[in-house]
């Protein structure tokens, strides 16, 4: 992997992580296309530039982090769920990610079922509550568990998972950006004690990883505001759009035996 690379790879994690298109999707498609997707680093660097994206959440929210300790309490609950089938289903979700065929149609099935987000949940708005529960949290976190397929989206599935619970859109997409504090926290120090071999065989590994987190720490500060703001104003139709023709567009290079480095 090369400095730039690296740059590219953490500007598309910043991005993308709280948005509802996927990041790890949008990862695998962005390493296949620079020819480094099956370099073993390569998939250490997509998770541990996470820590970068996360830290960009307790700066943004540092206040909401130290408010109380019920706080903690329930985002330990909303994370139960997916530690449980992390552990139990690691392999089955390493084989999905070699493979760009799930991206393309988790991309395009989620975008579809963004368009109708809004209609489904609308008197959320009116009539729905910015106060989280422990029923609540721990039902969406079973919503982020879904996530655990490439090309589904952490945030889409987790806002969902919220609104089905009355949640607001605001609410929603606040707890879900809490809630991948503790979640991506987890995957990125497994994977760097897992592969700590790795990153220490060369000098340039840790500096690489170091730039990965910073780009991803500064650009998903300003996604996690952009988002909010589209959110709000506007719902989730943008974004279904954007996923729909994204996954049809890899769909169809798919189907045309273009070469995107899949295993």
């Amino acid at each position: 992997m090369t400095w730039l690379e690296s740059i590219i790879l953490a500007i598309v994690e910043g991005l993308t992580e709280f948005l509802p298109v996927s990041s790890t999707g949008h990862m695998i498609i962005t390493s296949a296309i620079m020819g480094i997707k099956n370099d073993p680093f390569t998939k250490v660097f997509e998770v541990a530039i996470q820590f970068g994206a996360i830290l960009s959440v307790v700066v943004l929210y540092f206040k909401r982090f130290f408010k109380s300790f019920d706080f903690y309490f329930k985002l330990f609950v909303a994370f139960i769920p997916t530690a449980i089938a992390g552990l139990l289903l690691k392999k089955h979700i390493d084989a999905l990610l070699e493979n760009v065929w799930v991206v393309a149609s988790t991309l395009l099935l989620g975008g579809i079922v963004l368009l109708f987000v809004d209609k489904w949940f609308q008197k959320n708005e009116e009539e729905g509550t910015e106060e989280v529960s422990y029923k609540t949290g721990f039902l969406i976190g079973c919503f982020q568990c879904i996530a655990m397929i490439p090309g589904v989206s952490r945030s889409a599935a987790t806002i969902i998972g919220g609104l089905t619970q009355k949640l607001t859109r605001k609410a929603a997409a606040e707890f879900s950006f809490f809630l991948a504090v503790p979640t991506m926290f987890a995957a990125t120090a497994k994977s760097l004690y897992d592969e700590k071999d790795l990153i220490l065989e060369s000098s340039d590994k840790i500096p690489l990883l170091l730039l990965g987190n910073i780009v991803a720490f500064i650009v998903a500060m300003l996604a996690i505001k952009f988002f909010i703001n589209i959110l709000t104003k506007y719902g989730f139709k943008a974004f279904g759009y954007y996923r729909i023709a994204l996954g049809t567009l890899l769909l169809v290079l798919l189907l045309m035996h273009v070469d995107l480095a899949v295993v």
